[in-house]
């Protein structure tokens, strides 16, 4: 890669400004002052230092956040906060995206990433990653309703669902329950609510195949994925659990 694209890639500045950097002697690679921008550099084995200060090049980037209330699952609007404006500058010129969608008011696990790839294998529809939702319900539900989604239930166009694991902590005026689909129409969970004559009140994700949402996170917050989530995640396979 060369030396010039990667500073940019990392948010040191256009192409233009970075070649100033290196005309101005601030680049290093293992050591020895560059000032060619077509210089080619290996990121994984090289070391750069910029002003004295090395630097890390992550070709891709992996995040956790507890999405809040009120901010949209996307890059840009220009109507609306997104998830994207809640991350700080140096994730933000890795070029992120939220991995598939969470509602508008709908809080917890949204994955942002740069790598498409990994992003494909979660929300191909063939893949049946399953995610779990937390909820409070606006009645009581029921053990008639686990055996109705346990079969699939037809939303209000017509298709039926498949198969969703629920499970009751309590049924009362308001219930609280966990949800567990492995697919992801639109507004799906707050539709198969109302396939019952019930509605949701609050709605958090929880999981999403073998991701856990960090309970230390307030929303709005993120991080990085551990070694281990990420490993996990990388060599996750749905199929495993069907």
């Amino acid at each position: 890669m060369r030396i010039d694209k990667m500073l940019a890639n990392l948010g040191y500045g256009s192409r233009k400004e970075v070649k100033q950097l290196l005309k101005q002697g601030a680049v290093k690679v293992n050591g020895a002052q560059i000032k060619d921008a077509k210089q080619h550099i290996d990121p994984k084995q090289d070391e750069v230092g910029i002003h004295g200060e090395i630097i890390e090049y992550k070709e891709y980037i992996y995040l956790m956040m507890n999405k809040p209330n009120g901010v949209i699952s996307a890059t840009e609007d220009t109507m609306h906060q997104t998830v994207i404006d809640l991350l700080e500058l140096e994730d933000i010129v890795y070029s992120p995206f939220p991995v598939g969608r969470l509602d508008k008011d709908t809080e917890g696990l949204l994955l942002i990433t740069n790598d498409g790839k990994l992003s494909h294998q979660l929300l191909s529809p063939k893949k049946h990653v399953p995610k779990t939702y937390y909820a409070i319900i606006n009645d009581r539900v029921t053990e008639a309703d686990i055996h109705s989604f346990a079969k699939g239930v037809k939303l209000d166009d017509g298709y039926e669902t498949k198969p969703a694991k629920l499970e009751i902590l309590k049924s009362e005026t308001n219930s609280e329950i966990y949800l567990t689909i492995t697919e992801g129409k639109f507004h799906q969970v707050k539709r198969m609510f109302e396939a019952v004559n019930k509605k949701v009140i609050y709605l958090k994700r929880l999981t999403m195949g073998p991701l856990q949402l960090d309970d230390s996170l307030a929303l709005g917050e993120y991080r990085e994925l551990t070694d281990e989530e990420l490993e996990e995640l990388l060599s996750y396979d749905p199929s495993n659990e069907m």
